[in-house]
């Protein structure tokens, strides 16, 4: 594997296990900052490998292959929460700096590790049990109620790996696949919930954290597909005491780069926690445009050390909208339509091919008017993935 070029001055190579969308991201603000980012790709034209100067094709889960990858960076951080405990564990061996640690990781790998620990530090949660029998999810659903949300621990996202159970026959293939694998599933109380946060922040190595303002995110069969910066009527004192769950969430686990904290909010205002994810996260897009930090420059200071920039919203309002794929594939002549629309809305395509309901992009607009920006980023995500023509 060959080295990647470093600018002169001093300035360090970042290096990203994963060649994905997020990698991707942090190819602009590691120009800005003159840091070198290299990124371990999955293929020779994965979303981040298209912008990124330095992008060795490799297999994450092959020890060899992260190693060498690794010796020629500062640190290393991850586009996924995907490469195996024992990759991470000889980085670490090898005298690699690496954010979020293996120890940390574990928590957004592994649903049963996170529930327990979350638990364990007192982390406001869903009900919740491991089970590895029928008899174990009838007992549970009984002292619940019914339905139940069920959870595969490892490897589920948007919406992927989660069913909604009525009653044990629905569990009982996923009970199957699980005892194959020797695993057990998460189950997890159907939370009555009135809409769904997320706390976003970042934590350095010596300890500076610092947190966007709280988001609500808004789901379309278990995708992402709006985020609200900040979240409509929630009351100081409600998004400081998520906040703070977040951060000490963040302390607790010893986290380091960006976490979001994916939340229930409960009728009375309280909420719980639903997901962990340790990077850069769908909920913080917004920060890229609407924020004086966004979340990819602050993990790239985070992971770095260096001290963290301001998350301060620059408008009173900015909303995400995610596009995802549809028929059209030919997707660049949209721009011209967009950009003589509205020329303060930001566009940010992944340079991925496009699959119906993959998630190739999102848009982003600020100002005043909240009913307007929302009408704005649908527009403009439903114009890209081909619902509208007009």
């Amino acid at each position: 594997m060959s080295t990647p070029p470093r600018a002169p001055g001093g300035f360090p190579v970042v290096g990203v296990i994963g060649g994905g969308q997020l990698a991707r991201m942090c190819a602009g603000p590691a120009a800005e900052l003159s840091i070198t980012l290299a990124v371990l790709a999955e293929a020779p034209d994965a979303a981040a490998a298209l912008v990124t100067p330095f992008a060795p094709v490799g297999d994450h889960t092959d020890v060899a292959t992260v190693r060498d990858f690794a010796r020629h960076c500062d640190v290393v951080t991850f586009d996924h929460e995907h490469v195996p405990s024992d990759v991470l564990e000889a980085l670490v061996a090898d005298g690699v700096a690496v954010h979020p640690t293996p120890q940390a990781l574990r928590h957004a790998q592994d649903k049963l590790v996170m529930r327990r620990a979350l638990t364990g530090a007192g982390v406001p949660c869903p009900r919740w049990a491991a089970a590895r029998s029928e008899a174990d999810v009838v007992a549970f659903g009984d002292e619940t109620g019914w339905p139940l949300v069920v959870k595969t621990p490892r490897g589920g996202y948007d919406g992927k790996g989660v069913l909604v159970a009525d009653t044990v026959d629905d569990v009982r293939d996923w009970l199957a696949a699980a005892a194959e694998r020797d695993e057990e599933l998460l189950l997890e109380e159907a939370v009555p919930f009135v809409r769904e946060l997320a706390v976003l922040l970042a934590r350095s190595p010596s300890g500076q954290a610092a947190a966007w303002p709280v988001v609500e995110t808004v789901q379309t069969d278990g995708i992402c597909t709006e985020v609200i910066a900040p979240a409509p009527d929630l009351a100081p004192e409600a998004a400081e005491a998520a906040t703070l769950v977040g951060l000490d969430i963040a302390a607790a686990l010893g986290v380091t780069g960006v976490m979001a904290v994916e939340l229930f909010e409960l009728a009375d205002g309280s909420v719980v926690v639903n997901e962990l994810a340790m990077r850069p996260h769908n909920s913080g897009h917004w920060s890229m445009d609407g924020a004086v930090t966004g979340q990819f420059e602050q993990h790239l200071r985070a992971v770095l050390d260096l001290p963290l920039g301001s998350p301060r919203a620059r408008e009173p309002w900015t909303v995400m909208g995610n596009v995802l794929g549809g028929e059209p594939t030919d997707l660049y002549p949209t721009y011209r339509h967009l950009m003589a629309r509205d020329p303060e809305l930001k566009v940010h395509l992944y340079g991925k091919g496009v699959r119906p309901g993959r998630k190739i992009g999102h848009v982003n607009v600020s100002g005043t008017d909240l009913t307007d920006l929302r009408e704005r980023a649908r527009h403009a995500a439903d114009y890209i993935q081909g619902v509208i023509v007009e």
